[in-house]
């Protein structure tokens, strides 16, 4: 994506299910689930890089002795920073006592971080200071064991409003307005409310405090809980928990918005954020990894028995496209192959575009990550020779070898002509000097390119502000003198905002939304956005449950190729001396290369919550009203 935009977050949970001196015995190391936990977060990095934290849990701890530690960072290197720290304690362990490291149960009693409940998470901060208290996990605590929580998550709720409202008549008084405040403390009420239910119960019946203590620890309904807490939570999540006993669990949006694997044996409960990260950690096949299935939570009790049970009523599936278009690791294995159909799907328009001239027309992708997406291009424009070359020989007109030569030479010219400058740091304040800079982000190379008579293709798998394509991309590929430059984009037009997690929440800042506005005021069409306006405002008070997504009729009058031409002109520099033009991926076309993640809000307008009408309200009317800011809590 060569518009930079923040993203999702990364959680790595890891149940260890036998002793830790079963590890020590069978792979050499008390420190199995550390290791484990370090190479997850790691292989999931690309999720998160504001910050990252970890816990652990210790499970049958005598009281007076830790069992509950944490260590976060908010450095650029945190996931390395925090196990410097926490493996550094053992280390200096090894230096005095090297004995020790071999016997898991003294590690267990006094070393920290020792424990078989483990959570790690990498944060993308999509608002707020990058400061540590706003590192997962969060921790709640309290003297009984059972009342301690530790949450760490993949989520952003449109309702944090209504969910602060809901903790005030609970008799609470928050100390920030976050959704990761109100996640922490409604399970923390609904947990406190279940332990107390159970003491009183217990109470009745006999029991001395201590017995009652260990009776709450094995009876407590972590799926009640977690029911009751998020009967109203509405959003996209993937929320991890643990408590200080032991229990542990892992819950999935009813949408299945944010992504949740798990891998089970009978040694380690895995779960993780993405797929390939659990592969490469146990070295597990693909087919043995499935995903928490959405509305359920999978509850993993402290002696070690699991259950997925179902908290809310799952909607229709609506999985979040971007992670197949973007953010997950392309090494996933249906990702790769979805990447690569993106980039297929996209070859007629192309060729199109060029009129078929593939002799005179050079392939090339930026940034890196569209790479994928531009192999399946490439092989899409293989697959039409091939075409054009069999119908050669299946014609039954007469060819001039010249032509038949031609032909049967024919192929993509595939070249690397932008190359991102990692060193170039764009710190300069002032607007001139910054964007000489920017026009200097990306080398290319230069002696590919027939000046004047080649059209130069360039894949993207995204384009969401255009600002790099017209500052950079655009400028510096010019230099290299082609005829035509194409920007292809293997997402389609990305319209509306984002609330489930992703920081695209201004509505003024979208390409495809300034060319709809350009468009309409060209037209003579300025009404409908007052009409809209006025729509928005009157229903800006209505529940989220009432709430129309107005700004569709925005972009109602136009075809999507009339916006694309649009965009075109929006982020052709001037003085460029080429043509330029834009392609986008089609909506159904995103649909055909990803058949199982719908999740399709940000390009249709179609949110999978309530509460995404709502912030799409808001977030038109933070435009009409000159407001840059986020369009929910």
């Amino acid at each position: 994506m060569s518009d930079a935009i923040k993203h999702e977050c990364g959680i790595a949970l890891i149940r260890l299910r036998k002793p830790l001196s079963y590890y020590q015995e069978k792979y050499g190391t008390a420190l199995y689930g550390l290791n484990k936990l370090y190479l997850m977060m790691e292989k999931q990095v690309n999720r998160g890089q504001d910050g990252a934290g970890i816990a652990t849990i210790k499970l049958d701890i005598e009281p007076g002795n830790r069992y509950i530690s944490r260590q976060r960072s908010t450095s650029s290197r945190a996931v390395t920073e925090i196990f410097e720290y926490v493996l550094g304690k053992y280390a200096d362990l090894h230096r005095k006592n090297p004995e020790l490291l071999h016997d898991a149960e003294w590690l267990k009693e006094n070393m920290p971080f020792m424990g078989e409940v483990l959570l790690g998470h990498l944060r993308y901060g999509t608002h707020g200071q990058n400061s540590i208290e706003n590192c997962h996990p969060f921790l709640r605590q309290n003297n009984w064991q059972t009342r301690n929580l530790v949450v760490a998550g993949n989520f952003n709720m449109t309702n944090v409003d209504e969910l602060l409202a809901q903790l005030y008549e609970l008799g609470q008084h928050p100390k920030q307005k976050a959704d990761t405040v109100t996640v922490l403390e409604k399970i923390g009420h609904f947990l406190d409310d279940e332990n107390q239910k159970l003491f009183d119960a217990y109470k009745k019946e006999g029991y001395s405090n201590v017995e009652i203590s260990k009776l709450i620890a094995d009876n407590l309904d972590v799926s009640n809980i977690l029911t009751r807490s998020a009967k109203t939570w509405d959003g996209g999540y993937a929320i991890c928990g643990l408590m200080g006993h032991g229990d542990a669990f892992v819950m999935r949006d009813p949408s299945g918005i944010r992504p949740a694997f798990k891998y089970i044996d009978d040694e380690v409960i895995i779960v993780a954020s993405e797929r390939p990260a659990i592969q490469t950690a146990f070295n597990v096949p693909v087919e043995a990894i499935t995903e928490v299935q959405p509305g359920h939570a999978l509850i993993i009790k402290k002696d070690g028995t699991i259950s997925e049970e179902m908290f809310r009523e799952p909607l229709e599936r609506k999985s979040c496209s971007f992670e197949r278009i973007y953010f997950s690791r392309g090494s996933d294995t249906s990702i790769y192959r979805e990447r690569k159909q993106l980039g297929k799907l996209l070859v007629p328009a192309i060729l199109d575009s060029v009129d078929g001239d593939l002799k005179n027309t050079v392939f090339s992708f930026i940034p890196n990550t569209a790479e994928v997406a531009f192999y399946g291009m490439v092989e899409g424009v293989h697959d039409y020779v091939r075409c054009r070359q069999k119908d050669l020989f299946k014609s039954k007109q007469q060819h001039t070898d010249e032509q038949i030569e031609e032909i049967l030479n024919l192929k993509p010219r595939v070249e690397k002509l932008a190359i991102k400058d990692a060193k170039l740091r764009t710190f300069i304040t002032q607007d001139s000097d910054r964007n000489d800079l920017v026009n200097h982000v990306y080398d290319v190379t230069y002696g590919v390119i027939n000046k004047g008579v080649d059209n130069l293709v360039a894949i993207d798998d995204s384009i969401v502000r255009g600002t790099t394509l017209k500052q950079s991309i655009i400028r510096i590929l010019d230099r290299l003198g082609p005829k035509k430059i194409v920007i292809v984009s293997s997402a389609p037009q990305i319209r509306y905002p984002d609330c489930y997690g992703i920081d695209m929440s201004r509505m003024g800042e979208f390409v495809a939304f300034q060319a709809a506005i350009s468009l309409l005021k060209k037209a003579g069409k300025d009404h409908i956005i007052q009409d809209v306006y006025q729509k928005c405002k009157a229903q800006f008070d209505l529940p989220k449950e009432e709430v129309k997504n107005y700004v569709k009729e925005i972009y109602a009058p136009f075809t999507d190729e009339d916006i694309s031409a649009e965009i075109s002109r929006i982020v052709t520099p001037e003085g460029i001396n080429a043509e330029v033009q834009v392609i986008y991926q089609t909506l159904d076309s995103l649909h055909t290369a990803c058949p199982n993640d719908l999740g399709d809000w940000y390009f249709s307008g179609d949110y999978p919550t309530p509460g995404g009408n709502k912030v799409v309200n808001r977030a038109f009317i933070n435009f009409m009203e000159g407001r840059n800011q986020r369009a929910y809590a």
